[in-house]
């Protein structure tokens, strides 16, 4: 179980990877980003981006799935207030691998309820290239380690 006091600055976390599949992408795109670049080989093609890639939104979201399963699941987690920012640098296409990294850059105890903290992170996020895909900077809230408060 890994408490607030266990995301110190500099402390980074690989992720995993994750294939992205031609399939995976029209099925998100046609519940969630139903843009015709997500959906169809012509207007992917015709796009500025040459072919169908997925959506941003998917990339996020299979990436949020890693850190669950990699490192928030096993973690004293009390949730999320949000991003402070997210970036798409460059489109994931099908058969493409996702390999998500946190670095911790802000570790601060809340003053107002000593049983917890608030933790910013940068996520990294590159394909099989090495090429960097995606960018987040997320604020998470943990539990103090019990001796700790």
């Amino acid at each position: 179980m890994r408490y607030f006091e266990d995301f110190q600055v500099g402390t980074r976390f690989e992720l995993g990877s994750y294939e992205v599949s031609r399939e995976e992408i029209l099925e998100f795109a046609r519940k969630y980003d139903p843009q015709p670049f997500h959906l169809d080989e012509e207007a992917g093609r015709r796009s500025i981006f040459g072919s169908i890639i997925a959506s941003g939104w998917q990339t996020a979201s299979i990436c949020h799935g890693l850190l669950v399963k990699s490192l928030i699941g096993d973690s004293s987690s009390m949730g999320s207030p949000g991003l402070d920012e997210l970036r798409w640098l460059l489109p994931v296409r099908p058969g493409d691998t996702i390999s998500p990294r946190l670095e911790v850059f802000e570790s601060t105890p809340s003053r107002s309820k000593p049983d917890r903290g608030s933790v910013k992170m940068r996520m990294e996020v590159r394909n099989q290239k090495g090429e960097l895909v995606m960018t987040e900077i997320a604020i998470a809230l943990f539990r103090r380690r019990p001796s700790a408060t």
